[in-house]
């Protein structure tokens, strides 16, 4: 209990530069991610882990977005910027391990570097399908463990420090999780020396 409340204020604290953090991630790593998930959803979508928003800009006009995220701090950013954009959205605070939703409520689910810090992916990735309708779309994008084995023993490394700070991994494989359930890979792309990995799941309709 005490270490998830330590998590919940380090992502807290995080809030103040996380969108400076992030974009010069996005510029060096990730590239076109964003736009890259979001272009891919369609009628009702959650994303789960908002963090700020920065996603929001790249969502396509006609979808309906609600976002969940455990910090407060992140979803108060993320509401101011809904605003500027003119973008209708719900925000909650939520965890992604049990989410406050019915059973195929969302047409897409959206999750971008999200799973990386959720404590029990597999759990979260159940979750996410549980919510998603039949021959509905989960995406998905993350940093993951490199298919380079010097690269992997560096995140090992890195992770002996992240995972007590602030419970964020460097070594998974969302993809792992997926091939264990019923669900279709649609795309699957990975670059960066396999560091970065992009996922459309199809639901079983």
């Amino acid at each position: 209990m005490e270490r998830t409340a330590r998590w919940h204020r380090y992502w807290n604290r995080k809030s103040a530069h996380y969108d400076r953090e992030m974009g010069f991630w996005d510029r060096r790593l990730f590239g076109d991610s964003r736009e890259w998930a979001c272009g891919r959803a369609e009628g009702e979508v959650l994303e789960v882990a908002v963090g700020t928003g920065l996603n929001l800009p790249y969502y396509p006009g006609d979808v309906v977005v609600t976002g969940i995220d455990l910090s407060e701090r992140m979803l108060e950013i993320a509401e101011t910027r809904a605003a500027e954009l003119g973008r209708e959205v719900v925000l909650r605070r939520a965890d992604a391990h049990a989410l406050p939703f019915g059973a195929e409520s969302f047409d897409t689910v959206v999750c971008t570097f999200g799973l990386c810090a959720i404590p029990d992916p597999d759990a979260a990735i159940g979750e996410m399908l549980r919510v998603l309708k039949p021959g509905g779309r989960l995406i998905l994008v993350d940093h993951v463990a490199s298919s380079s084995w010097p690269v992997r023993i560096g995140q090992r490394l890195v992770e002996l420090l992240t995972v007590p700070l602030a419970g964020e991994h460097f070594s998974r494989r969302p993809l792992l999780h997926l091939r264990a359930r019923q669900v279709e890979i649609q795309q699957r792309q990975r670059f960066k020396l396999g560091l970065v990995e992009r996922l459309v799941a199809g639901k079983a309709g």
